[in-house]
């Protein structure tokens, strides 16, 4: 099959933990064909979805994880399978890429399901479980944001549409810094906030669960740093080997048929203590990790499932 990655640039990914670059690597080994390109060389030309990049092969070699051809015009809509990878900031520039992925649909599968990724970005999505879900509010408007600490105590508050742990702050109940960090957000960005009441549970770790299709298949919990409230990897989070509980098993059994039904094969959810905060579908991580620690290959699973439906 002809497979392409609609990604972050190749050249900067960390061979040993980058998700993209193991279903890349796993693609190859299965025969498939990889061409490569940056968001930014998405286009709609006359009634085609085209993209300028790289038909390329992937290498365990941390200085040239890719050797890549001549830069050349494709025409999307040749491809078997696309794959939406870019990180986030989920701003405008994100959505239009799904949108124009999304006019594929008829003869391509984009993967993960672009409207669906496009209405149901990681901090909103979990909106339709909240009995699974720790106390939240989005708002921007101050006084909401000050009565949900009022009635919550120490509370994370975080930009809607962020990631990888940035701009994230725990701010205790008495803290003064509340009005600050409001006007440092609301000066550039028009975007609301999103607060939750604070979960001690993370001090011992945050967990990913990974999904395939809808169904579980491990999870590794990330510890945070000496000081830190934030467990990102990005930001000097620990991962460590974990096993799942009943408490992830029920979560992922309730929002898992959902996931399924959007068109979501991959997917990282966060579950800190018995309570799910996130559900990560436009650029989830993890795959290597939990090689790793299970000795088990998640990237031939997610490709398992792709290829049946294809078939």
């Amino acid at each position: 099959m002809k497979i392409a990655f609609q990604m972050d640039p190749i050249t900067g990914v960390d061979i040993n933990a980058d998700s993209t670059f193991r279903l890349a690597e796993e693609a190859q080994a299965r025969g498939h064909e990889l061409f490569y390109y940056g968001p930014d060389q998405l286009a709609y030309e006359e009634g085609r979805i085209t993209a300028r990049g790289h038909w390329m092969t992937v290498q365990r070699v941390a200085e040239k994880p890719a050797i890549l051809g001549d830069r050349v015009a494709v025409d999307l809509a040749d491809m078997d399978v696309i794959w939406l990878r870019q990180d986030p900031p989920f701003d405008m520039h994100y959505i239009t890429t799904t949108h124009l992925l999304d006019r594929l649909k008829d003869d391509v599968l984009v993967v993960n399901d672009p409207f669906w990724v496009r209405n149901s970005p990681e901090k909103l999505l979990v909106l339709n479980f909240p009995d699974l879900t720790p106390p939240t509010a989005i708002a921007r408007d101050l006084e909401v944001l000050r009565a949900f600490r009022e009635k919550h105590g120490d509370v994370i508050v975080k930009p809607l549409y962020g990631n990888g742990g940035a701009g994230v702050f725990k701010l205790g109940a008495s803290d003064g810094n509340l009005s600050s960090l409001y006007e440092m957000f609301t000066g550039f960005s028009r975007e609301p906030l999103i607060v939750q009441k604070y979960l001690p549970a993370v001090s011992k770790g945050d967990k990913r669960v990974i999904l395939v299709d809808g169904e579980a298949v491990g999870a590794i919990n990330r510890v945070p740093a000496k000081g830190e409230v934030r467990s990102n990897m990005h930001v000097g989070g620990r991962p460590e080997k974990v096993a799942l509980t009943e408490r992830d098993r029920e979560i992922c059994a309730r929002i898992g048929p959902v996931l399924r039904d959007k068109g979501q094969v991959f997917v990282g959810i966060d579950v800190i203590g018995d309570w799910l905060t996130e559900i990560n579908v436009t650029s989830p991580t993890g795959i290597q990790e939990l090689e790793r620690f299970d000795g088990i290959n998640v990237a031939a699973t997610i490709w398992q499932a792709i290829e049946a439906k294809l078939a």
